[in-house]
């Protein structure tokens, strides 16, 4: 059997170009119909081609939590949302804070194959952000340096980790979080949260330590990258500092792009950190995508288990998963609107990342079928976690095919009983 995308639009050098491509499982190549024998070839349209996806924001908890997600299902997982890298966060039992727990992580990775992942080490040991981790020891395995979970509170911490990971060539990754600033919060602090009785956490708790931080990196000249910004303080303040020319990056993720504190409902799916704030706010967050402010999307995939996220927005633990969703859900709500190109989508989802963080593996490419409309179903997820706020949405854009290496990573079984 063949496999023909017809008429596939094409991510090359910038530009979408339309052009019908034979599939062997593996391989792509130029099909005419004029002239190739089509045989008993199953044609698939309104297909799009683009290369593998980076995200440099996931949660894949092993060592330490592996019922909440293992290195295995997270990169199968990933693989089936388009993605070929991915950078994992160090929230881990042990942490990778010394050369010896780093290797744990790095021996798992070793065991999952399949796409490239790239660990980040502590910035401070067991991310209690008394004590800098073992930064020269890990720099060569590692994409940077981050405590992502908990923000480094020491203005002298941070400072002397900049001046090490300078240094060392290596970027600071910041979860940009003022605990002093909490006061038990856990959604956003505003409309729902009044009206609710729930307690809220306030946007200066994240920009409060961004501001702080960029004047940090004016003084160390260290690279350094926002995770997971959600304010629109957070957009000006990082807009005004690559005016200056400073060295910063940020990302955020797709649930704070479509999303806001008016969609919340009393249940756990809703509730990750930092909270979705509101609609100001993410229309400020897209317009960052527009201008440039907003360099990459990353979907902070942050599996647990059903009974840690089936306890209400108070009690549930922090974190959604996203990497099945992240295209769909980025296209559907964002491309075929017109809010954003296809272009501009795929170099947010793959060009941008790798170049900041000087990923050089293959990228490979993914295929999606755009045309058809489907509802979101958790149920159906590769991943461990199936906590979305995303469930039972009708989406379009569902991953055929993803490559990297020469190898198939992921093939959907439409794409499997035709090779």
């Amino acid at each position: 059997m063949k496999i023909i995308f017809k008429d596939a639009l094409i991510y090359d050098g910038g530009v979408m170009k339309k052009q019908s491509v034979l599939f062997d499982g593996t391989a792509l190549c130029a099909f005419d119909f004029a002239a190739d024998s089509i045989g008993c070839a199953r044609i698939f349209e309104n297909t799009v081609i683009l290369p593998g996806f980076c995200d440099v924001h996931v949660h894949f908890r092993e060592p330490g939590f592996s019922y909440k997600e293992t290195m295995e299902s997270g990169t199968r997982a990933a693989a089936a949302g388009g993605y070929t890298a991915v950078c994992t966060m160090p929230n881990l039992s042990p942490t990778p804070d010394t050369r010896e727990h780093l290797d744990e992580q790095l021996e798992a990775i070793r065991r999952a194959g399949g796409i490239t992942v790239i660990p980040y080490g502590t910035i401070t040991k067991a991310e209690a952000g008394e004590e800098l981790s073992d930064m020269a020891d890990m720099a060569k395995d590692v994409a940077g340096f981050s405590d992502d979970g908990r923000g480094v509170q020491s203005e002298e911490m941070m400072e002397a980790a900049m001046r090490l990971a300078k240094s060392l060539g290596k970027p600071i990754v910041a979860h940009c979080e003022d605990n002093s600033l909490l006061r038990g919060g856990y959604i956003h602090d505003g409309e729902y949260a009044a009206a609710h009785g729930h307690r809220g956490i306030c946007s200066e708790s994240e920009w409060g330590p961004i501001a702080r931080d960029i004047e940090l990196v004016k003084k160390t000249g260290c690279a350094y990258h926002v995770c997971h910004i959600s304010t629109k303080e957070s957009v000006d303040i990082i807009r005004r500092a690559k005016a200056e020319g400073v060295d910063v990056s940020c990302e955020t993720g797709p649930h704070y792009l479509t999303l806001d504190d008016s969609c919340l409902l009393e249940d756990g799916r809703f509730k990750m950190n930092p909270p979705l704030r509101a609609a100001e706010d993410r229309e400020a967050l897209v317009a960052g995508l527009l201008d440039g402010t907003v360099d990459m999307i990353a979907t902070d995939h942050a599996p647990h288990s059903a009974e840690e996220k089936s306890r209400g927005l108070e009690k549930s633990l922090m974190g959604v998963v996203g990497l099945e969703t992240a295209f769909p859900v980025l296209y559907t709500k964002l491309v075929k609107p017109g809010v954003i190109s296809l272009e501009a989508l795929a170099e947010l989802m793959s060009k941008k990342p790798r170049e900041r963080f000087g990923i050089t593996s293959d990228a490979g490419f993914t295929v999606f079928d755009v045309g058809e409309e489907y509802e979101v179903d958790p149920e159906k997820f590769l991943s461990k976690g199936k906590s979305t706020p995303f469930a039972g949405m009708r989406v379009f854009g569902k991953c055929l095919a993803t490559v990297t290496g020469g190898r198939a990573v992921y093939l959907d079984e439409k794409i499997i009983k035709n090779i």
